[in-house]
């Protein structure tokens, strides 16, 4: 194997972010354990995450790493140089997030689905690109809805569960993190632009994640791996899985997960 493409929030990081807490908040190293695997085995870590630029790119120089999909896809960065996946959004004097705002979409969904959708405060703060809402919808209802009222080239992203949310969205029964961003742009572009940069196929790759949109990226890839807590918080995955034949399920969460998916991957290339 050559790279490992791996989500952070909800997959190697555990709850709160942290990379050194399992499921019940107890401490862990197997996450870290499994970035140390890759490192002996030679196999780039490629961090995927719908997080900002400075945060992936913090991320990826602690753990020993020079390029990373940030922005749920909006922009790889291979060797310090960044490849933009936003079409006709381009960085520029105003930015991509202003340029999606100028659009009347954000507001138009915020509207449309008041007590059910929101800004993921305070993280939806300081972006480059995405708008980051928390809530429960459908993604591709949202998507949908803006297509019928004249706003194209933009779509939601459903991103994973999260445990955040405001008194308004008290009676919900789940809340998971959506991305508004350029149509363009996703995971799975930035992996495929990634492999093509580094010449690998797609059977040198395997990632690993906990949502939707990880999962968009099992066709690029050998393996796809969800982690445990990806199908307890959201039972209907499976479905999604039912299309693709080479997804697996860690029989661990968080990091734990991400270590057995690395071991067993590497175990059986071998």
């Amino acid at each position: 194997m050559r790279v490992l493409y791996a989500d952070l929030d909800g997959t190697l990081l555990g709850p709160g972010g942290s990379l050194f807490r399992d499921a019940e908040r107890k401490p862990t190293n197997l996450g870290a354990r499994a970035i140390e695997a890759c490192l002996r085995a030679d196999v780039e870590l490629v961090l995927m995450s719908g997080r900002g630029r400075g945060s992936l790119a913090e991320g990826a120089r602690l753990f020993g790493q020079t390029s990373y999909i940030y922005e749920a896809g909006a922009c790889v960065v291979l060797d310090g140089e960044e490849h933009w996946l936003t079409g006709d959004l381009q960085p520029g004097r105003v930015s991509i997030h202003d340029q999606i705002t100028a659009t009347g979409a954000p507001a138009l969904l915020l509207e449309h689905y008041a007590g059910r959708l929101e800004y993921h405060d305070p993280w939806h703060t300081g972006r480059e690109v995405s708008h980051l809402f928390r809530g429960l919808v459908d993604a591709f209802e949202a998507t949908a809805l803006l297509h019928e009222r004249g706003i194209t080239g933009l779509r939601m992203v459903d991103n994973g569960a999260v445990h955040r949310r405001s008194p308004a969205l008290a009676d919900l029964p789940s809340v998971r993190a959506y991305h508004l961003l350029p149509e363009s742009a996703s995971k799975a572009n930035g992996v495929a632009v990634h492999l093509r940069a580094r010449g690998y196929d797609r059977s040198d790759a395997f990632a690993v994640g906990d949502s939707r949109e990880d999962l968009s990226c099992a066709p690029q890839v050998g393996t796809f791996w969800l982690v445990a807590n990806a199908v307890e918080r959201d039972p209907s995955i499976r479905e999604a899985m039912a299309q693709y034949d080479n997804v697996r399920v860690a029989e661990s969460a968080y990091g734990a997960g991400v270590y057995e998916a690395v071991i067993t991957t590497l175990a059986e290339r071998q």
